[in-house]
């Protein structure tokens, strides 16, 4: 996470993080660290299968709770349908682009903690998202990806309402 970078996120992926943070803090852990209370009361811990992995997976669910916590402070709620530029691509657009062989696809510009490629959902980082960024129906941009520069011509621009 990198300091100065405003961490942008929609109001659904900031609930959707809360929700897991809350999941974990009032559930998952709760549970765990009982597991790990009754295998402790079991005597031997050097060879107690319960106890060696409820302290290993209660790591890993602080872990991810400091992670939530960091990224839940850093977090800028924006609301994409407050857009008043809407016909640039900016946070929480949806874009349709079309490649040099016509070859169409959809994207929504997202938090880069909420981005899910296989539904379209790009964090805003992301390289083809930054070449994007400020773009109008029409234009085309060239993006240098992993198996080399693609072309992308702007189709249509959507915001929610």
């Amino acid at each position: 996470m990198s300091q100065g970078q405003p961490r942008f996120i929609t109001a659904a992926g900031f609930a959707k993080l809360r929700s897991e943070y809350e999941e974990l803090f009032g559930t998952e852990r709760p549970k765990i660290v009982e597991t790990i209370a009754w295998a402790a009361a079991n005597g031997d811990r050097s060879e107690n299968g319960d106890y060696i992995y409820g302290r290993k997976k209660l790591r890993e669910i602080d872990r991810r709770l400091g992670y939530l916590a960091k990224v839940m402070k850093a977090a800028k709620v924006v609301d994409p349908a407050a857009q008043e530029s809407r016909d640039q691509i900016r946070f929480g657009a949806t874009v349709e682009l079309a490649d040099e062989d016509d070859a169409r696809r959809t994207l929504t510009i997202v938090g880069d903690d909420e981005a899910d490629a296989s539904v379209g959902r790009i964090g805003w980082s992301a390289p083809i998202a930054r070449a994007l960024v400020g773009a109008r129906v029409g234009d085309e941009r060239i993006v240098g990806l992993p198996a080399g520069e693609k072309s992308y011509e702007v189709i249509g621009i959507r915001y929610p309402t």
